[in-house]
C-alpha cells in the first residue's frame, strides 16, 4: 500500500479542516434534532396518584403507541390528503409560471429585463406570515375589494369557504415562490451554451422551437430540483393556515400535518405525540422526494436509451 506524500497528506488535513465546521453544523442543525425527535415520540408521560392527578413521570417508554394515536388521528390523516392535493395542483401551476417567466425574460426580444426580474422576485421577500395578512385583507368580506368588485358584477364570492380557502392558500404560496423558482430556472438558462441557440436559428428554428426543444430539456435538472423543494415545501405547508385560521372556521387545529404536530405540542401539551407526527411528517416527504428523483431518472434514462 502506497504511503501519502507530504504535500498529499496536507491536502487530506486542508480538505478535513474545510470540511469539519460543515459536518459540526450538520449534526448539530439537522441530525441532533432528528434524533430528539425520535427519542422523544417513543415516549410518553405516565400520570401517578389517585385517578392520575398526581405527579407525572416523564420519560416512560411507550413504543410505537404515539405513532399508532398519530395515524388514528382523523385530523392528522386528512391533512396529509389535504396538502397532496394541494401540491397536485399547485406545484405543476407554479412551476409552469415560472417557467414560462424565465423563458419569456431570457427571450432575446426581452426588455427591461432587470426590472422584471426583481419585480417578480419581490414577493418572495416577504415573509410568509406578512404575505398571509396581506392577503387575508383581500378575503375578507367587507374590507376586501376584491370581494366588493365580485359582489358589484353579480358574483358569489367566499375566498375563506370551506371549498375555497385551500386554493386562497395556493395563491398566496404561488404568489410567493413563483419568482425564486424563477431565478433558479434562469441561472441554469444561463448555463447553456450561446452557441446552441445560434446554431438552431441558422437552422431555421423559431423562438418557439428553441424554448420547446432546446431550452426546456437543457433546464430539465433545474426543474426537477424546483419540484423537488416545492414538494418539501407543500408538505410543511404551516405559516398560511396558521395565519388564516382566526379569519374563517374552514381551517382547523389539523387543517396541515404541520399545523396539526404544532397544536398537539403547544396546544394539548403532548410533545410526545407531537414528535411522532412529525417523523411521520418527515418520512412522508421522503419518500416522496425519493420517488419523484427516481421516477424522473428512469424517465431520463429511458429518453437517452431511445
Amino acid at each position: 500500500m502506497r504511503r501519502m506524500t507530504r504535500a498529499e497528506a496536507r491536502g487530506a488535513r486542508a480538505a478535513a479542516g474545510f470540511l469539519l465546521p460543515f459536518l459540526a453544523l450538520f449534526l448539530l442543525c439537522f441530525i441532533a434534532p432528528i434524533g430528539f425527535a425520535l427519542y422523544e415520540s417513543l415516549l410518553k408521560v405516565e400520570r401517578t396518584g389517585p385517578l392520575g392527578l398526581g405527579g407525572e413521570t416523564k420519560d416512560v417508554w411507550a413504543g410505537l403507541s404515539n405513532y399508532a394515536h398519530a395515524l388514528q388521528d382523523e385530523h392528522f390523516t386528512a391533512g396529509f390528503g389535504r396538502v397532496l392535493l394541494f401540491g397536485a395542483v399547485q406545484i405543476p401551476v407554479m412551476i409552469a409560471f415560472a417557467t414560462a417567466l424565465a423563458l419569456l425574460l431570457e427571450a432575446a426580444s426581452a426588455r427591461w429585463v432587470g426590472f422584471f426580474r426583481t419585480a417578480f422576485f419581490l414577493p418572495y421577500g416577504v415573509p410568509g406570515v406578512i404575505a398571509s395578512i396581506l392577503w387575508g385583507f383581500l378575503y375578507v368580506p367587507g374590507i376586501s375589494p376584491l370581494v366588493e368588485m365580485a359582489h358589484s358584477a353579480g358574483w358569489d364570492v367566499d375566498f375563506l369557504g370551506r371549498s375555497t380557502v385551500l386554493w386562497s392558500i395556493a395563491n398566496i404560496v404561488t404568489w410567493q415562490f413563483t419568482g425564486y423558482n424563477m431565478l433558479v430556472l434562469i441561472a441554469q438558462l444561463k448555463a447553456v451554451p450561446g452557441e446552441l441557440y445560434e446554431a438552431a436559428k441558422i437552422d431555421g428554428a423559431s423562438a418557439w422551437q428553441i424554448a420547446l426543444h432546446i431550452k426546456l430539456p437543457l433546464i430539465r435538472p433545474a426543474l426537477v430540483l424546483t419540484t423537488v423543494f416545492s414538494l418539501i415545501g407543500t408538505l410543511q405547508l404551516f405559516a398560511e393556515p396558521k395565519v388564516l385560521k382566526p379569519l374563517t372556521n374552514s381551517i382547523d387545529s389539523g387543517y396541515t400535518p404541520n399545523l396539526a404536530a404544532y397544536n398537539e405540542a403547544f396546544t394539548s401539551n403532548n410533545q410526545h405525540i407531537a414528535a411522532a407526527e412529525a417523523v411521520l411528517l418527515a418520512l412522508v416527504a421522503c419518500v416522496l422526494s425519493f420517488g419523484f428523483l427516481r421516477l424522473v431518472g428512469r424517465r431520463g434514462r429511458g429518453g437517452e436509451d431511445r
